[in-house]
Parts: structure tokens; C-alpha cells; sequence
């Protein structure tokens, strides 16, 4: 509620806080749309009304990603074929990448609560750094900011090199279209439920990363809280338990 009463009173002060609030919706209401129900697709429905009755056939049942995938096969099939564009390829690598981001996220905001990163508000020293460490002018990066931004381009450049020259036990980024690979068919909004490790359930745990990436990132723009302290929040101060505690 105090969220809520908080951007309201916003809003109400700030109209450009107005559209930037509407702006976060409606790029929510856009995603969230990939995850509809199977049921009939639009264009083919209306094309269906158009038919002569003699003619008619009930139009299948097609979700949006799997149209999607189809439309984007036929418009660009030299590169659909390797799982470019809205593939179950593309979104299984999506959903991974979501989840690394909620351990890094999550392992920053311990590091940061419970001291663990040296003279954190120290600024890096000019002459010993560079351009490189400066923000705008003379003034540069926090100690914190540095060693945190470090670690996550050392984690781009091992996904990049995993990307480009996978081993033999890895899965690649793209499809082997050349040897004859291709991609699983669609998912659709729920997979067929198994327990255990399963491929499945690793797109249903991406799907939820990726969805909770978008709804902290919508929730911190529209309140005015910063991203770690809205995940802490919404984890029950369970990450930050005791840090206060330790830091005396």
C-alpha cells in the first residue's frame, strides 16, 4: 500500500512520472502476452469470417509464440533455421540468462549488506585508473561499482566464450542447422508436468526469472526504490538477516 499511495502521489505531482509509469505497464502487459493461452489467432480468424460457410475450417488452435515462430520461419528462413528470432531455442537461452542474472542480483545485494566488498564508497584514483574508471568529467567509479561491474563483464566474456566454442557437453547457443539439427517444437503456456531435472521445468523457472526480472524492474521505477532494495524487500530482508548485526 505504501507503494502504491507513493506513486499515486507521484503521478498526481509529476506528469512525466505519469507516462513513465505507463510506459512500465504496458511493456509488462507486452510480455506477459508471449505466455497466453492457446486459442485461436487473430488473423486467421478473421480470415475465416471472410471465407464463403462452404468453406469454412475451424481455425487451429495457435498460441502467440507459435505463431510467431512460423511467421518469422517463413519471412526468414536462412537464419530461423540456426534459432534466431522467437524460438523455443531463443527462449530457453532467455530464461537461463534470466536466472544467472537472480544469482548475481542476489549474491551483489549479500556482498554489499554484509561488507564483503573493501572500502565500498572509495572512488578510484584518476591517475592510477584512467579514463576508464571516470563517470563524467573528473569524478569516478566507487570501489563497490568497480568490483561489482568487473565481475559482471568476467561472467559476459565466459558466456561469450561458451556461446562461441562450446565443448562437446554444452549446449550451444545456436542451432547446428548444417548438420541437421532443429529446434524443439513450441512449449505453449504450460509444459507437460514431470518432476525432476527436466526441460520443462527449466523453461518454466526461466519464464518466472524472466517475469520477475520485468515486475522488480517495473515495481523499482514506479515507487522510486533502487532495484537491490526492492529485491530485498520482496525476499523478506532474508538476504540482508544480521548484517546490521555483523557490521557492529
Amino acid at each position: 500500500l505504501d507503494g502504491i499511495s507513493t506513486a499515486t502521489v507521484l503521478s498526481v505531482r509529476n506528469p512525466a512520472f505519469t507516462m513513465k509509469v505507463a510506459a512500465v505497464l504496458a511493456c509488462t502487459l507486452a510480455s506477459a502476452s508471449a505466455f497466453q493461452a492457446p486459442s485461436a489467432f487473430a488473423g486467421r480468424a478473421l480470415a475465416t469470417r471472410a471465407a464463403p460457410k462452404a468453406n469454412r475450417v475451424a481455425a487451429p488452435s495457435m498460441s502467440v509464440f507459435t505463431d510467431a515462430q512460423e511467421e518469422f520461419s517463413s519471412n526468414y528462413p536462412q537464419i530461423a533455421k540456426y534459432g534466431w528470432g522467437p524460438s523455443t531455442k531463443a527462449e530457453r537461452w532467455n530464461g537461463r540468462h534470466a536466472m544467472f542474472g537472480w544469482v548475481v542480483i542476489i549474491g551483489t545485494l549479500y556482498a554489499q549488506a554484509h561488507h564483503l566488498i573493501p572500502n565500498p564508497t572509495e572512488t578510484l584514483n584518476l591517475k592510477e585508473w584512467g579514463t576508464l574508471a571516470t563517470i563524467s568529467g573528473k569524478e569516478t567509479l566507487s570501489q563497490e561499482r568497480a568490483i561489482i561491474l568487473i565481475a559482471h563483464v568476467h561472467a559476459l566474456f565466459v558466456s561469450l566464450c561458451s556461446a562461441w566454442l562450446p565443448l562437446n557437453y554444452m549446449d550451444s547457443l545456436l542451432l547446428d542447422a548444417d548438420s541437421g539439427e532443429v529446434d524443439e517444437p513450441a512449449i505453449g503456456l504450460f509444459p507437460k508436468f514431470s518432476t525432476g531435472i527436466t526441460m520443462g521445468a527449466e523453461i518454466m523457472n526461466g519464464r518466472m526469472a524472466m517475469m520477475g526480472l520485468i515486475t522488480a524492474s517495473g515495481y523499482s521505477i514506479i515507487t522510486g526504490t533502487a532495484f537491490l532494495d526492492t529485491v530485498d524487500l520482496w525476499t523478506g530482508h532474508l538476504i540482508t538477516a544480521g548484517a546490521a548485526a555483523g557490521a557492529v
